[in-house]
């Protein structure tokens, strides 16, 4: 999974713009813009994003990894 374009995607789902989450965290939102590129990212900043957008990243990265996982046990 690609955590910036799936905190992209979250976001907006729920109808928010890239400045609000700047806001939120706070930072200058082309730095949202560059969490977005990314395909990793340090995980106080997933829990403090996943408590702004009330969405639980780390669990959809389990579920992906045991999805993963799975597939390769077949």
């Amino acid at each position: 999974m690609h955590i910036g374009r799936h905190i992209q995607r979250i976001l907006k789902s729920q109808g928010r713009m890239v400045t609000w989450l700047a806001l939120q965290i706070p930072c200058d939102r082309t730095n949202v813009y560059l969490i977005f590129k990314k395909s990793a990212i340090d995980t106080a900043l997933l829990e403090k994003i996943s408590i702004i957008l009330n969405h639980n990243f780390f669990k959809d990265l389990s579920n992906e990894l045991h999805s993963a996982d799975k597939a390769i046990k077949r």
